[in-house]
């Protein structure tokens, strides 16, 4: 432990604990950081930057587990009500083609990944939602499909768009900001000695499903998920399309994605501000 290295000095125990402090706190923050995105000769890393100090404050294979729990009570409860697809379902069988193209690329953008137990379901529901939990863990509701009439590259859109959220690990990010405006000082023994991470994810966890991004996750995902759609041979110009649909269906009572995923102009702008970045990574792929 790090409090066996640091000296004793001849102090009061008050003081020796605020000497103590700032080295091991600057070391902390300083595990904390997560690493660059992947150097490529194109696409959108150099528009993207390192993850955030505070992803680093809640352990990813904790967040990971817990998604795994919640996925999995979702998929029972959907089960339960007869309202999960079948294996043979041709929209099951056409999401996890998707997938099965795009997830390949999502490696160099998380290490992770790689060891990740990707699973890709579909639940019976009006909602027009979808998601990828920490892990890989995506569900899409029929809503999305059948009431946008969604194509290959507009699903691609979305998928990749939800990957990216999973892999740029903005779920831990925003766990790991609650930890440390709700456990103040004992975030330092948090992440030295992982006390205080249980509760933190038995508060925060139950949220994975409902966690609201920030703008700039938003973009974030935006143009990684553009990229790993286009890598994957789908065409990101979908992406205009898809939040033209998006913002068409709110117009009524807003879907369930927009409660996290706001749209509007300024979004479609930055797609279309971007395709140029992505679109050579489109045209490879075709030739490929």
């Amino acid at each position: 432990m790090l409090e066996r290295a640091l000296p004793h000095f001849n102090r009061s125990p008050a003081r020796r604990r605020r000497t103590a402090l700032w080295p091991a706190l600057s070391l902390a923050l300083a595990l904390a950081w997560g690493v660059a995105p992947p150097a490529q000769a194109q696409g959108v890393s150099e528009s993207v930057g390192k993850n955030s100090a505070f992803t680093g404050l809640v352990s990813a294979s904790q967040v990971e587990q817990a998604a795994v729990q919640q996925y999995g009570q979702m998929l029972r409860e959907a089960q339960a009500k007869n309202a999960l697809g079948s294996d043979n379902h041709p929209q099951v069988l056409r999401l996890r083609n998707i997938a099965r193209r795009i997830i390949p690329f999502s490696y160099a953008w998380n290490p992770r990944a790689r060891e990740w137990r990707w699973e890709v379901n579909l639940i019976g529901s009006k909602q027009i939602n979808a998601f990828c939990m920490p892990g890989g863990k995506i569900a899409f509701y029929t809503g999305i499909l059948d009431q946008l009439q969604l194509s290959d590259d507009e699903v691609a859109m979305v998928m990749g768009h939800e990957i990216a959220h999973a892999l740029r690990e903005h779920a831990r990010e925003r766990m790991g900001k609650s930890a440390a405006t709700n456990i103040g000082v004992n975030v330092l023994s948090q992440v030295l000695g992982f006390g205080q991470v249980g509760q933190t994810l038995t508060q925060y966890g139950a949220q994975l499903l409902t966690l609201e991004f920030s703008r700039e996750d938003e973009s974030e995902a935006d143009l990684v998920g553009m990229e790993l759609a286009a890598r994957a041979g789908y065409d990101p110009r979908a992406g205009v399309t898809l939040w033209q649909k998006m913002g068409a269906a709110s117009k009524g009572a807003p879907p369930q994605f927009l409660s996290t995923h706001p749209s509007g102009k300024t979004r479609i702008a930055d797609i279309e501000r971007n395709l140029p970045k992505v679109m050579p990574l489109y045209e490879a792929s075709r030739q490929r």
